[in-house]
């Protein structure tokens, strides 16, 4: 399988140089040359095949013979070693619990995949790889624990200071050994101008960077996984299925619309945002316009210009009557997002963070469109990690998970940066 740059189409690499490279040298994202659907026996059979089996399948054709059937399989083993529960909350309303793995968020599964390709890759290489990584919230948790200790990667993680929680922030900045956290003074939006910035500059290409956000096609692909764990799971209800995404960076919904291009039969998406509605004012007008990021209560969306919008736009032709079929995005205020996750504990007694509200209350919104169907929203994170709004919101005290308290008690460690090019001298 080769990779072609959505700037270029005409330059195209292998996976395994789509993956070290991150961004492709025009600054592209990544896209595959062909996407081939899966067998209806596929379909047919899934409630009989394991996580690993249906991973395996899904994502074999897009890393080609590039790494031999046992080593995928193992590094697929290893990615998926924690559960991906589907919990009823409504009457035709399931969460789709993502938070199960060692940083308890979903972001696991992308940087647990990457992290052993990239292994994989440089198993026998004497040449280190820097992977340069933004995080608005729970990415830089994710790499930090995937990459934690793999031979010849070094990690640098730019998180913007006092916008993630302090859980989130811990995750990053006190594991040590070959992981370093860049504490910026800025915005989100501001920590990934700086990595793309890296990425171009001439003067760093002996860093080898690479990078572990969803621009990186084996943090993304992965993603596909769980859309069609949610399938097996539903299937059996025999109705129409609509998945709702908290969006921020864009890359977990764009997962979910190449799933849907193997063939799974998702008919209805919805991306819910926060504040920063970029793609829903793109669904009115027809026209994107990048947006400076706000600051919401569900941080990790915080996003103004998502990187991985370009690829949606790419399958769906660009063509705003394309995206309307199975599409829909909607905005959220803070306000309506802390009245939801009252109202589901209230009601049902679900324990919603910020984001798996933002997921549910697009999910409702879009239920009204197709009564008949069954829908699932997104939690991708657990509620302990954003505990100083959960807890005071819901008036609860959460119990403190294992994979949380082992960071408690861990000093922070992070260097404060504020321009490009303080990270440019940090890189040397």
């Amino acid at each position: 399988m080769n990779y072609y740059s959505l700037n270029n189409k005409k330059q195209s690499v292998s996976f395994q140089e789509a993956v070290i490279q991150g961004l492709a040298p025009d600054k592209g994202l990544y896209f595959p040359e062909s996407i081939t659907p899966l067998p209806q026996s596929f379909f047919d059979d899934i409630e009989s095949l394991s996580k690993e089996d249906i991973a395996f399948q899904v994502i074999q054709q897009f890393v080609g013979n590039e790494i031999p059937e046992a080593a995928l399989k193992h590094i697929i083993a290893e990615t998926l070693c924690f559960d991906f529960p589907c919990v009823p909350v409504e009457e035709n309303v399931y969460s789709l619990e993502l938070y199960h793995g060692p940083t308890m968020a979903f972001k696991d599964v992308g940087a647990r995949f990457m992290s052993r390709c990239l292994g994989y890759f440089n198993r026998h290489s004497n040449k280190n790889v820097t992977v340069l990584v933004a995080t608005s919230g729970d990415t830089g948790g994710a790499v930090a624990s995937g990459f934690l200790g793999v031979t010849g990667v070094e990690v640098v993680i730019l998180y913007p200071s006092g916008k993630v929680s302090d859980i989130q922030e811990r995750q990053l900045t006190t594991l040590g050994q070959n992981i370093t956290a860049l504490e910026v003074a800025g915005v989100f939006d501001d920590c990934q101008d700086m990595v793309k910035s890296a990425f171009l500059d001439e003067s760093l290409k002996h860093k080898n960077l690479t990078s572990a956000n969803s621009i990186n096609i084996a943090r993304w692909l992965p993603q596909m996984f769980y859309f069609f764990f949610a399938y097996q799971h539903l299937k059996q209800h025999n109705k129409p299925l609509i998945i709702s995404c908290p969006s921020g960076n864009f890359g977990n919904i764009c997962a979910g619309i190449l799933a849907k291009r193997l063939g799974l039969p998702i008919v209805h998406f919805v991306a819910a945002t926060n504040a920063n509605d970029t793609v829903p004012l793109f669904m009115e007008s027809g026209t994107y316009i990048a947006k400076p990021s706000v600051a919401t209560i569900s941080n990790a969306m915080d996003v103004g210009n998502p990187s991985n919008f370009v690829r949606i736009q790419e399958m769906y032709h660009n063509d705003i009557n394309e995206f309307k079929k199975d599409f829909s995005s909607y905005t959220f205020s803070d306000e309506e997002t802390e009245l939801a996750m009252k109202t589901l504990y209230t009601t049902t007694g679900y324990i919603a963070e910020p984001h798996g509200a933002v997921g549910y209350l697009g999910l409702k919104r879009e239920l009204q469109n197709h009564p008949e169907s069954v829908g699932v929203f997104l939690e991708t994170a657990h509620p302990i990690k954003f505990l100083d709004f959960v807890e005071p919101v819901l008036k609860l005290k959460l119990p403190i998970p294992s994979q949380i308290e082992s960071v408690l008690v861990k000093d922070k460690m992070s260097v404060k940066i504020s321009s490009y090019d303080e990270l440019k001298t940090f890189l040397g």
